[in-house]
């Protein structure tokens, strides 16, 4: 029996509204999918350590509970060095304040002697400005309280994920032909290899980072160092804006804190270096040589990843094109995808070397 063919446009539109679809469900579900991403990619890195923890002889339930142990208590001592940079932050803030309002009024006497701009109009504009922020503050405790209900839903998640593994793969073997077995496995072994060498190279960029900005600022005399060398390292690992508002930090605290504009100009160039190293250097080396995505994708998925889960989407969007570059790879009619997302780049375009077999089988005739 002939199988029907389809004309490429009515089969595109199918696809298209397929992937529309898909998008409309995954930003519908945000709060269940966002989770369940974060602990599937968390109990990839964790296996591992699971793995070791059996073969010492632990049971399953043990070796689970003791590797997120382990887990939670690095994370705990992370925030335990910003919590104690923050009190002593703290005992500092009235003095702050006081400074960065006897800037604020000399910012507004500027405006007003510059652009003819009245104190008065300025404050009512900030009071406006203010009234219809409320919205947004609200909003945005929501969404905190949301995000608070995930951290304590990412537990029990990564806790069963890692105990029903074996049933979870078995589903993945089954649900495919047993012909397709090898390439199931490949595509889950490259898969799980591809995201804890992620996570891996993150972490250890976002160390050197923090060490060099904290380096940076300490030689230049800027108050808490650490604590804004640590939030700037941790603001780096959002693509874009998380950079600029890593900038912005110390040279608002140089700005309060010091006379003269000597020392944020430093402060600029310093970041700007490290900026420099860490895109050139440790961003190519230690984190996107293990995903192997090219740029263009990169900035389009962080994107698009933005605005289909916002902050989340933009962490997650690179490891899951990742996974699907992986299972492009080994798909007969999705290679050519593959290599769209891929970071190889061809010295000629398939045009070129067609034409060329062209001349060369008219020569030849």
């Amino acid at each position: 029996m002939a199988i029907k063919e389809y004309p490429f446009y009515l089969k595109s539109t199918v696809i298209l509204f397929g992937l529309i679809l898909l998008v409309y469900i995954f930003v519908q579900l945000i709060d269940i999918m966002v989770p369940l991403a974060f602990a599937a990619f968390l109990s990839i890195l964790l296996n591992p350590l699971c793995n070791r923890f059996e073969r010492l002889g632990l049971r399953k339930i043990y070796a689970i509970v003791l590797a997120m142990l382990i887990m939670l208590i690095g994370v705990a001592s992370v925030f335990y060095f910003l919590s104690t940079q923050i009190i002593q932050f703290g005992d500092s803030l009235p003095a702050l304040q006081q400074k960065f309002a006897e800037l604020f009024i000399q910012v507004k006497d500027w405006v007003a002697q510059t652009f003819g701009l009245a104190v008065k109009k300025q404050d009512q504009m900030i009071k406006s400005a203010l009234d219809s922020s409320q919205g947004i503050v609200s909003s945005t405790l929501g969404s905190l309280l949301g995000t608070l209900a995930i951290i304590f839903l990412l537990p029990v998640y990564i806790f069963l994920m890692l105990y029903y593994k074996t049933l979870i793969l078995n589903f993945l073997y089954e649900v495919f032909a047993e012909e397709n077995s090898k390439k199931v496995s490949e595509v889950l072994m490259q898969t799980k290899t591809a995201i804890q060498s992620y996570i891996v190279g993150l972490l250890i960029e976002m160390m050197i980072v923090a060490a060099m900005n904290s380096a940076a600022l300490l030689a230049l005399g800027v108050k808490y160092a650490l604590l804004i060398g640590c939030i700037g390292a941790i603001l780096n690992l959002v693509p874009y804006l998380g950079g600029i508002i890593a900038i912005a930090l110390p040279v608002l605290m140089v700005t309060v804190t010091k006379d003269g504009y000597s020392t944020q100009l430093l402060v600029i160039l310093a970041y700007i270096v490290i900026q420099f190293i860490d895109n050139n250097i440790l961003v190519p080396r230690i984190v996107s040589s293990k995903v192997q995505i090219n740029s263009l994708i990169s900035i389009v998925v962080v994107l698009l990843g933005n605005a289909m889960w916002g902050l989340a989407g933009m962490f997650l969007s690179i490891p899951f094109i990742a996974v699907l570059k992986i299972i492009f790879d080994r798909i007969e009619g999705l290679k050519p995808w593959g290599k769209l997302l891929g970071d190889s780049v061809p010295t000629r375009h398939m045009g070129q070397i067609w034409s060329r077999r062209r001349k060369q089988a008219v020569g030849v005739k």
